[in-house]
């Protein structure tokens, strides 16, 4: 019998299991099991060739062998240096890496043991043996502030400091600033006169957007959105740029952000600050009082902010109604707000994630979480930058006439066909019905329903089992349109400073709008960077994530035997996960501290069912809860219900 092998991308489980997706059309269409003795040195993320193996009749199940290493996802790992018998190893912080990592005396770079450190693995060819390893970078002593949030970041592939060419690159293009502010301002059109300001996040160094707003005559508005024109800067194949490529994102701890570009260039040279002339690419708009879209142009242009909002001054004045350029915001919060009706009324979903914030002390301990709170000044920012980024999608797929491969796009794929039948049936024994066609939810349909169902006490678990059923949004340069946002072209423009998908965007928006075409290595290229950009994004959700859920572990320390109130944010064979309710900090009830009854897990269902009371502990269900213990390097938090 001929062997059979596939390809795809190994995941490794925390318990050292291997499952490898096998792709058809982009989609996962398959999943092969990989027993932790057939890993052959196969880690998580790494593109692999496996082995089929063979499989009883029937059995539904597929697994398999690692045969080969295609390619590496990451060599590089953090965790804590570890001594016995005169050999020191790195136990790593992500536990999905079974082995630990050998370190000889002469590759430990001064560190000692109980050390954080960054360690690259050098050789690892015999999945029997444990894998060689050089330090690379020692962190700090584990627990301490800063050694955890740099931690965070560098196990994730992303460096907190530059090289020393990308500097010197970056304090060049400043050294020449004025002269090349002055020559290019002649080619550009001239908005400086124009009421603009930027409105961002009150610890925000980086202003990558702008308003401004005129009357061009009676019921008729002039809207501009400038964004940081980062291309006349970052120009392909310089330093700056194969460095911006690779980061492909900026990171945001709760303390810190970690740029894409250099902070001479992220909050000076691009950063639209107040009063200073700054080279913007903007998109502007003739509006009507219906926020009815009358005309569109793309330029290149020159501004000059005349103030900076935080969003708190900006909600402020709307609030007070008083204060500078108070009539400028009033009127575009009013066509934000048709335009918000506009896009809600053609299908977009609108779900809202809580955000926290963190107030910490001068050692960074966390003293105060908070939930942050979205008001109308956010909402008016979003609906400006989602109409800008949709207007540059629409336009280059007309200038394209809508050709594959020459544009990079925001796409959002419908919800995957089992997961939104695993929805409906979660909602028939509630009483609802999911309104599906064909197998499929229009997503005007889909909000249409969570209209429906908001007040009412199951609205929390319904919203929750629902965004559990959508896809991820991601780049591309095919466009399938955007499901959430019911937009059929979309893009991202308007973040270049800490996006690279936005330089991409605005390098080819130059190139369509000269009526020329870009050349294919370039389109190529970033057919290539799209899915890189939309792996890194995921990476640096993670990292922001697991900066949130240490600091939430921190803050929750000195708080065991507290009862506070929560709602079961998750379901597993092992437990209840439950969300507390002020500081969005998720724990686990642990099934074996259930001691009323023997539960089971109903899966389809979303619920832990009492097999003597029947006793049902469901997605979404309001609980209270006393903390129990906190595991800080793990993350990890107990709770009890009571």
């Amino acid at each position: 019998m001929k062997e059979k092998y596939l390809e795809g991308i190994l995941k490794v489980s925390t318990k050292g299991i291997g499952y490898v997706g096998i792709e058809d059309n982009g989609k996962i269409k398959e999943s092969i099991e990989i027993d932790p003795a057939d890993l052959n040195t196969g880690l998580n993320g790494d593109r692999v060739k496996v082995l089929i193996q063979p499989t009883l009749k029937d059995s539904g199940n597929k697994s398999g062998e690692i045969a080969a290493i295609l390619e590496r996802k990451k060599l590089e790992f953090v965790g804590v240096l570890e001594a016995e018998n005169g050999f020191f190893y790195l136990v790593p912080d992500d536990k999905r890496v079974y082995k630990d990592i050998l370190i000889t005396q002469d590759k430990m770079a001064a560190a000692v043991a109980g050390d954080k450190v960054l360690v690259k693995i050098s050789k690892w060819d015999d999945p029997k043996k444990d894998p060689l390893g050089e330090v690379l970078e020692v962190i700090g002593r584990p627990g301490a502030h800063e050694t955890e949030m740099r931690a965070i970041v560098l196990d994730r592939g992303f460096h907190t400091s530059f090289p020393s060419g990308v500097e010197a690159e970056a304090k060049e293009l400043k050294a020449r600033a004025p002269g090349d502010l002055a020559a290019e301002i002649k080619n550009r059109l001239d908005c400086r006169t124009v009421p603009t300001f930027t409105i961002d996040p009150i610890d925000a160094k980086d202003f990558d957007d702008a308003l401004s707003i005129k009357a061009v005559k009676n019921g008729e508005w002039e809207v501009g959105v400038h964004i940081a024109d980062v291309s006349h800067y970052v120009r392909p194949g310089s330093a700056l740029d194969n460095e911006a490529k690779k980061r492909a994102t900026s990171i945001y701890l709760v303390d810190r952000t970690i740029p894409m570009l250099p902070e001479i260039l992220s909050n000076d040279l691009c950063s639209l600050k107040p009063e200073e002339d700054k080279l913007t690419f903007s998109a502007i708009f003739i509006l009507d009082e219906q926020g009815q879209i009358l005309n569109t142009r793309f330029a290149k242009t020159v501004i000059r902010s005349a103030r900076r909002f935080t969003y708190e001054e900006g909600q402020t004045a709307l609030d007070a109604g008083k204060g500078s350029f108070v009539a400028e915001l009033e009127t575009l919060n009013r066509l934000a707000e048709r335009l918000r009706e506009k896009k809600i009324a053609a299908g977009a979903i609108t779900f809202e994630n809580d955000e926290i914030k963190f107030e910490l002390d001068a050692a960074g301990q966390p003293v105060r979480v908070y939930k942050k709170v979205r008001t109308a000044i956010h909402l008016l920012v979003e609906d400006f930058m989602l109409l800008a980024n949709r207007a540059v999608a629409e336009h280059v797929s007309r200038l394209i006439r809508n050709g594959d491969n020459k544009f990079v796009y925001r796409v959002h794929d419908l919800p995957d066909q089992d997961k939104l039948e695993q929805l409906a049936a979660f909602l028939r024994p509630l009483g609802y019905r999911l309104p599906m066609k064909n197998r499929r939810v229009a997503s005007r349909d889909l909000n249409d329903f969570l209209e429906s169902v908001a007040g009412k006490p199951e609205e929390a678990m319904i919203r929750t089992a629902a965004m559990r059923a959508m896809a991820k949004a991601v780049y591309d340069t095919k466009n399938i349109g955007h499901y959430g946002l019911a937009f059929p072209y979309y893009t991202h423009f308007t973040s270049p400073i800490r996006r690279y998908p936005d330089v991409m965007v605005h390098r080819l928006l130059e190139i369509y709008l000269a009526r020329q075409t870009p050349p294919p290595e370039t389109l190529k290229e970033y057919r290539r960077l799209s899915a890189h950009c939309s792996l890194r994004e995921l990476e640096a959700q993670d990292a922001e994530r697991e900066s949130i859920k240490y600091k939430q572990a921190e803050f929750m320390q000195d708080k065991i035997g507290q009862v506070m109130n929560g709602i079961i944010s998750g379901l597993a064979k092992w437990g209840i996960y439950v969300q507390e309710e002020k500081t969005l900090t998720e724990g686990l009830v642990r099934l074996s501290e259930l001691n009323d009854d023997y539960y089971i897990f109903d899966e389809k269902n979303y619920a832990m069912i009492g097999e003597r009371t029947k006793r049902r502990w469901r997605l979404g269900d309001r609980v209270r809860i006393k903390i129990v213990a906190v595991n800080l390097p793990q993350r990890m938090i107990d709770f009890a219900f009571v």
